[in-house]
């Protein structure tokens, strides 16, 4: 039988199939459930770095005088006064008594605050890894590319700093050079990147005139751009890669490991079939492995990347030569 483990967020995973933040990892119970179900890691919902950055303002602004050092940490535990906070610290230590299944603990951050000192509280809850979920909004034209980009590096640093665990990102695909981002990103000591966020995205009603939320969960098609930028960027990269979005099947799941991808990230799937999707893509992996003949995923990953086919098959040239042909 198939040996499917695979390593990502600098941890030995006993499957490439990881439930990624979302409200299906929110609470005990559910997190346990995906863990039986086979998955190789359980990325838990993110907390927002507002919600721990409101507190923190609320109770600097009683109290003047206050350093962002190590020995902040102890006063730290007093000013946590926010149950979202307690409750997540809760949640990271109550499933990581109940399951081997690596835990990891995620913040959406959008800045590079003072914030990072959280960070250490989600490591002595007892986190596998950190998972920086980070996006700078693109849309304020008054903010230059280059600040963008240097809060990405400043936070990252700022997290390792104080870190002991693993702490890998997921980022977003709005960079005027990704490849060049990226690249850059994977040398900073970090143990992962995942690519690419999925937002919350608006549409608009014609008939009523009105903007809305587009579709939330992604559809079975949804991963043709994480799969292109994963042939391209996983020679690259000084860290193992993982995909996200539209991943649905172990069929798909294997396209990402062909390009390079060390794991893939689920959600969407575990909301229209439940814990049991990560079960059957786990078989499915296993099943193809077996057919043709691989043992490891090593065996066969990455093997259809750029750096191992023609670059042309992850470039505009494909697009030219469809049309280029085409009659109508």
């Amino acid at each position: 039988m198939a040996n499917i483990s695979t390593r990502f967020f600098g941890l030995d995973l006993k499957s490439p199939v990881i439930a990624a933040s979302s409200s299906m990892t929110g609470h005990a119970e559910q997190v346990l459930r995906l863990a039986e179900a086979g998955a190789g890691a359980i990325v838990l919902k993110s907390i927002f770095e507002e919600e721990i950055f409101h507190e923190l303002q609320e109770e600097l602004s009683q109290r003047s005088g206050l350093n962002s050092d190590p020995e902040y940490l102890d006063y730290f535990d007093y000013v946590i006064k926010d149950a979202n906070i307690r409750k997540y610290l809760k949640l990271i230590s109550d499933v990581k008594s109940s399951t081997t299944v690596p835990i990891v603990a995620s913040i959406n951050c959008i800045s590079s605050s003072d914030w990072v000192l959280f960070a250490r509280k989600i490591e002595e809850a007892g986190a596998d890894a950190l998972e920086l979920n980070m996006y700078v909004d693109p849309a304020n034209v008054s903010n230059s590319s280059e600040n963008i980009e240097q809060t990405y590096f400043e936070t990252i640093n700022r997290v390792l700093a104080v870190m002991k665990i693993p702490v890998s990102i997921k980022i977003s695909h709005y960079f005027s050079n990704l490849a060049g981002m990226v690249q850059k990103l994977s040398e900073t000591g970090i143990s992962g990147i995942t690519i690419f966020n999925r937002f919350y995205s608006p549409d608009i009603d014609v008939e009523n005139q009105s903007v809305g939320i587009a579709e939330i969960l992604s559809t079975p098609h949804d991963y043709i751009l994480p799969l292109r930028w994963t042939g391209i960027l996983s020679g690259l990269t000084s860290c193992g890669l993982a995909a996200t979005t539209g991943i649905h099947t172990g069929q798909t799941a294997l396209k990402f490991i062909l390009a390079g991808a060390s794991a893939v990230q689920v959600a969407s799937v575990l909301y229209h079939e439940g814990p049991s999707a990560i079960t059957k893509m786990n078989q499915e992996i296993s099943d193809w492995m077996d057919q043709k003949g691989f043992q490891t995923l090593n065996d066969f990953k990455g093997s259809l990347s750029q750096t191992e086919s023609s670059v042309q098959a992850w470039e505009r040239v494909q697009f030219m030569k469809y049309f280029g042909e085409k009659t109508f």
